[in-house]
């Protein structure tokens, strides 16, 4: 399916509106702002709906012919969505408990869907001006706030301390039970979907997540990461699949090249 999308060609697009979407976002982070709470008691600003309505118009305005599925949607049902073969997965703002505890740990994510894999990627960082892009078979790529480019690659792990990415936010006795049974290693703590660049940009070796995501979470960050050489799958394995019934993500493993010496004690539990 993805032979007829000129991918490459619309990453410019899509980054922009990501950019812009954050202009939104730091509006409101600069100043005042209230925080409500969802059904499930996940925070919820005014800024993540500022980046919403940009987004949505946005991507609406650009392919009209495709869907737009985004964390702050009114929910579409599943028999509605089954019959989307290709749409954008949006998350506005991931990483609201770190927008509100202000720390500059969170992002704008865009991804295209198609045939259930995500395609395209775009994670944009607001505080620090960067992004972190993909498009299938054409690799991945940051920008930086003063526009320099560079190409990411996956890191190789040969042995030594890996590098363990774990959660600002989200923690828990599953991932201490892992840690113990690693050999050696160093943590590197961040919030949101930054957590999977890290992995991409070779600065990280392996991303274990135990607790629920959705899938607006992972889908731009999988692209990435996938683009740059690494995987994002079950504890199986298998890469993860979107517009699911449920929108929920089962727990994952983001990880480079080389040695997976977290295999054994993962698969032991």
């Amino acid at each position: 399916m993805t032979a007829r999308l000129d991918l490459p060609g619309l990453l410019p697009a899509v980054i922009d509106i990501a950019r812009r979407a954050a202009a939104a976002i730091l509006e409101v982070y600069e100043g005042e702002f209230a925080v409500e709470h969802k059904d499930d008691h996940s925070p919820l600003t005014a800024a993540d709906r500022a980046a919403h309505g940009v987004i949505v118009a946005a991507l609406e305005a650009l392919t009209p012919q495709w869907p737009v599925l985004s964390e702050e949607s009114v929910a579409v049902p599943y028999a509605q969505r089954r019959a989307w073969q290709r749409y954008w997965l949006v998350d506005p703002l991931d990483g609201t408990r770190e927008f509100v505890k202000r720390n500059g740990e969170f992002t704008v994510n865009i991804a295209l869907i198609d045939d259930g894999r995500p395609v395209l990627g775009v994670v944009q960082v607001p505080v620090r001006g960067e992004v972190y892009a993909a498009a299938a078979g054409a690799g991945a790529l940051h920008l930086s706030a003063s526009g320099a480019r560079r190409t990411l690659q996956v890191a190789t792990y040969r042995g030594g301390p890996l590098r363990v990415v774990a959660s600002r936010s989200h923690g828990g006795p599953q991932l201490a039970k892992l840690l113990e049974a690693l050999p050696g290693h160093r943590i590197v703590s961040i919030g949101s979907s930054l957590k999977i660049c890290l992995v991409a940009a070779g600065e990280a070796d392996f991303y274990p997540r135990h607790g629920p995501t959705c899938e607006w979470d992972t889908a731009a960050a999988q692209c990435v990461l996938e683009q740059a050489g690494g995987q994002l799958t079950d504890f199986d394995l298998r890469p993860l699949k979107y517009n699911k019934e449920s929108l929920l993500n089962p727990p994952f493993l983001a990880f480079g090249a080389g040695e997976r010496p977290w295999l054994a004690p993962l698969q032991a539990g």
